[in-house]
C-alpha cells in the first residue's frame, strides 16, 4: 500500500510557494515509493505553471485530465489548461476547456473571467465585456472579473468613471497584485492624471518587473506626461 506521506514534503514546499523546490522534490521522487504516478502528475502540472514553463505544465495536466479519475483535479487542470492555452495562442482549445468547465458548472465567476480573457485576446471587446458581466453576476468580488472590466473599460475609453470603480475596488482586494495596480495606473492615465498613474504604475513594476505591458504603459505616462 502506497505511503500517504510520500508526496508531503513536496506538497509543503508548494504550499509555502517554493514552486523550484517542490518541483525538484517531484522530479527526483523515486517509483519505489509507492507514489501514485498521477499525483506526482498533478503536482508537477502545477509546479510547471506556477513557474511559467507552459509546454512542460500542459504535458502533466493533460495526463490528470485523460485519466478522468478525480472528478475535482481535472476541472482544477482543465482551467489550468485553459489559461495556457490562451497564453499561447491556442483560442479554440481554450474555449473547448472553458466550456467544458461551464457544462460542469465549475466555479463559473472564475471561468466566465477566463473566457472574457480569450475574447480579449480575440480582439472581440463586446464579448469580453459580456463575459466579464456574466462573471461578476457570479461572483460581484471576483477580483479578476473586477480589474478586468476595469482595464478593459478604460482601453476602450468606454465609462473611465465605472472604470475606475472597478480597478479601485480591485485593488483594495488585492493590493500588492502587480495586474490591478497597473490597470489602476492606467485608468488614472486616460482620465487625464499623470501622477496618480505614474504612481500605481511604478507599484506595478516594484512588484513585477519584467512585465512589458506596465513597462509600456509607464512610458505613455512619462511621454504624455512631459507634454503638460
Amino acid at each position: 500500500m502506497p505511503d500517504s506521506n510520500v508526496l508531503s514534503q513536496g506538497i509543503e514546499f508548494y504550499n509555502q510557494k517554493k514552486y523550484s523546490d517542490a518541483l525538484t522534490f517531484f522530479l527526483t521522487l523515486s517509483s519505489e515509493t509507492g507514489a501514485d504516478s498521477l499525483d506526482v502528475a498533478y503536482y508537477l502540472g502545477l509546479c510547471y505553471a506556477k513557474l511559467s514553463r507552459y509546454e512542460d505544465s500542459l504535458l502533466y495536466l493533460e495526463q490528470v485530465v485523460t485519466a478522468g479519475k478525480d472528478e475535482d483535479r481535472v476541472l482544477q487542470c482543465r482551467l489550468i489548461l485553459a489559461v495556457i492555452y490562451s497564453l499561447s495562442g491556442r483560442k479554440r482549445l481554450a474555449a473547448f476547456e472553458l466550456n467544458k468547465l461551464l457544462e460542469a458548472e465549475y466555479k463559473p465567476a472564475s471561468v466566465y473571467a477566463a473566457l472574457a480573457f480569450v475574447a480579449w485576446e480575440q480582439s472581440d471587446t463586446e464579448k469580453c465585456l459580456d463575459y466579464y458581466e456574466k462573471s461578476l453576476d457570479a461572483d460581484p468580488e471576483n477580483v479578476t472579473a473586477l480589474n478586468g472590466m476595469g482595464y478593459v473599460l478604460a482601453c476602450v475609453d468606454k465609462d473611465l468613471t465605472k472604470a475606475f470603480s472597478f480597478c479601485k475596488k480591485a485593488v483594495k482586494a488585492s493590493p500588492n497584485s502587480a495586474a490591478c495596480l497597473d490597470s489602476l495606473g492606467w485608468v488614472y492615465y486616460k482620465l487625464g492624471l499623470y501622477d496618480d498613474a505614474k504612481k500605481y504604475l511604478e507599484m506595478a513594476e516594484a512588484i513585477d518587473g519584467n512585465n512589458e505591458e506596465i513597462a509600456n504603459h509607464i512610458k505613455s505616462v512619462v511621454l504624455d506626461g512631459d507634454k503638460r
